[in-house]
């Protein structure tokens, strides 16, 4: 189903995000995560890519294996890092061909220096974006909004011109990155209407699970904030199983609060694992992703 026919139903709508597998052995294992999560009936699942397009063939095939073997909506990552025009309009078509028809449109992270040299014909996600509507114009396009800030434009008021100019171009929605303190996203999505933005603003969030977990996620989303209510929570911690429940119940009373703020479409970056975003949905009350609509 394409996206925009999606975030027409009526909300709220829940959504998750997974990465490529490297191995066989987690393969199977993010498969059965996501036969955990089906029954959640989440209103699509989306997959990433790696840095510099480093996974491009396995995010091809894990998203041609969730089309063809559940009956969850698909969005597939697509980033200018990494990428000719000639090997994008070849992936657009094997997406094509594949019944795949969303996709999140983003400039992507540079790769390591070990992976070689930096390859990219788009300088913007907004380039590719053009290109996608030129190739497939009927497919939904998805961006990212930054309510943190978008780390390498600190002037936000050309960061919202960058964004609108995204909207502008035919994205159907801004799925945003991750935060901890939901002040960063009510702020973002009032400086969306100033900016007559009008799609749907989807709010990611993460549970945290380790310390480990937060240090990493802290060196790639370079920005992000973690609240000093949540790092006290953190602090007193024992041991990486606590750290994960301080992480559940945290995400829980953010969901909640977003909820009650007329927020009607939340994204779980579940780093593969089916388990915090059940237990997640336990706390809030739910077997079913849309058994949220009699909480609002």
């Amino acid at each position: 189903m394409h996206i925009a026919q999606i975030l027409r139903k009526p909300g709220p709508r829940i959504s998750f995000e997974f990465f490529p597998p490297r191995t066989p052995e987690a393969s199977e294992q993010l498969f059965t995560s996501i036969q955990e999560l089906m029954p959640l009936r989440p209103a699509y699942v989306s997959v990433t890519y790696g840095a510099g397009g480093s996974t491009r063939s396995l995010t091809h095939d894990l998203v041609v294996r969730i089309q063809q073997e559940t009956s969850l909506s698909v969005v597939s990552h697509l980033t200018c890092v990494g990428h000719t025009r000639a090997q994008m309009q070849e992936i657009l078509s094997r997406y094509h061909a594949s019944g795949i028809m969303n996709v999140l449109a983003l400039r992507g992270d540079p790769p390591r220096q070990s992976e070689g040299p930096l390859i990219t014909e788009f300088a913007h996600a907004s380039d590719l974006l053009r290109f996608i509507k030129e190739q497939q114009p009927e497919m939904g396009i998805g961006v990212a909004g930054f309510p943190e800030g978008h780390p390498e434009t600190p002037n936000r008021l050309k960061e919202m011109e960058n964004l609108k100019g995204k909207v502008d171009a035919g994205a159907d929605y801004i799925c945003t990155q991750m935060f901890f303190d939901n002040r960063d996203f009510f702020d973002f999505r009032e400086r969306c209407e100033l900016a007559r933005i009008r799609v749907p603003i989807i709010a990611g969030i993460m549970p945290i699970t380790s310390r480990a977990g937060m240090e990493r996620m802290a060196e790639l989303a370079l920005g992000i904030r973690y609240p000093a209510r949540l790092l006290k929570a953190i602090e007193r911690c024992e041991n990486d199983e606590q750290v994960a429940r301080v992480g559940i119940h945290w995400a829980t009373e953010q969901v909640l609060d977003l909820m009650d703020q007329d927020v009607r479409d939340i994204h779980f970056y579940t780093l593969n694992r089916s388990r915090p975003t059940l237990a997640i949905h336990r706390a809030l009350g739910l077997a079913d992703a849309a058994l949220l609509k009699d909480q609002i």
